[in-house]
């Protein structure tokens, strides 16, 4: 059994899509490359069929681990969660107190991190830096360009 990890109705649903798709459109997809190679003739020298054949290899393993990852997914209610500490789904405002900027991350499951919406993976440094703590606490936090502090102003849900 794998691990269980925690999503959010977003989340697991968008997994579901990728995997649905995956296992309808684009193995049929492949399936049909692998036929087109083999009719191609002489299989032992038929490097479309060897590619063909290497990218079913690659889908099925992807499937594979979708298919793990949706049997062992949890949905989370985001309502219940304590809002006194940085948990995963906790939006955060830090200010980084060398050069005093503000940020706001949301803490999410490593699937739905986009940097772009300010959403980092609670496997990050700065999320793993900041879990547990509370609002008004300066937190020390090593990242790969050195150590950064930032103070933790503000703890929201979405």
């Amino acid at each position: 059994m794998g691990e269980i990890k925690y999503y959010t109705e977003e989340g697991l649903n968008a997994l579901k899509e990728e995997l649905n798709q995956l296992e309808t459109t684009e193995r049929l997809k492949v399936a049909q490359a692998i036929a087109e190679a083999r009719d191609k003739g002489d299989l032992s020298e038929n490097a479309e069929y060897d590619a063909a054949k290497e990218q079913q290899s690659l889908l099925e393993v992807r499937i594979q681990k979708l298919q793990a990852l949706v049997a062992n997914a949890r949905i989370i209610d985001e309502d219940s969660l304590d809002n006194s500490k940085v948990l995963l789904f906790s939006s955060v405002k830090i200010i980084n107190l060398t050069n005093q900027r503000e940020f706001v991350y949301t803490i999410v499951p490593e699937t739905e991190a986009n940097l772009k919406e300010m959403k980092i993976s609670v496997t990050s440094p700065i999320a793993k830096g900041l879990l547990g703590h509370q609002k008004g606490e300066e937190v020390e936090i090593s990242i790969p360009a050195g150590k950064m502090k930032f103070k933790i102003e503000e703890i929201t849900r979405k």
